[in-house]
């Protein structure tokens, strides 16, 4: 009769879970497609989010006013705005360029 292995499960720390759905969350890809680059399935960030509140839009376990994880929230959410504004003031000096109502350099 032939033996078949069966295959060892594979254990992830909480670090590894925290980060993986930080990375799925922020990156504004598919937990398919996050899933995939990690080399797991989709299922277990959905999974993992459930595990890791304080991950899962940061409102599920809120920080005191003033406290250390309060303003690094404040400086996570002020850096992303701020990265947003630079994309939008790129794309309009892109599209300005070629106005047709720009008034012509001398």
């Amino acid at each position: 009769m032939k033996q078949t292995s069966v295959p060892e499960r594979r254990k992830f720390d909480q670090t590894f879970k925290r980060e993986a759905v930080r990375n799925w969350l922020h990156s504004g890809k598919s937990a398919t497609v996050v899933g995939e680059e990690l080399g797991i399935s989709a299922n277990l960030l959905y999974a993992w989010r459930k595990l890791v509140p304080a991950v899962a839009g940061g409102k599920a376990t809120a920080a005191k006013p003033g406290s250390l994880a309060d303003l690094q929230t404040q400086l996570e959410a002020s850096q992303r705005e701020n990265r947003h504004l630079r994309e939008q003031c790129t794309i309009l000096k892109k599209h300005w360029v070629f106005s047709p109502n720009r008034l012509p350099t001398v």
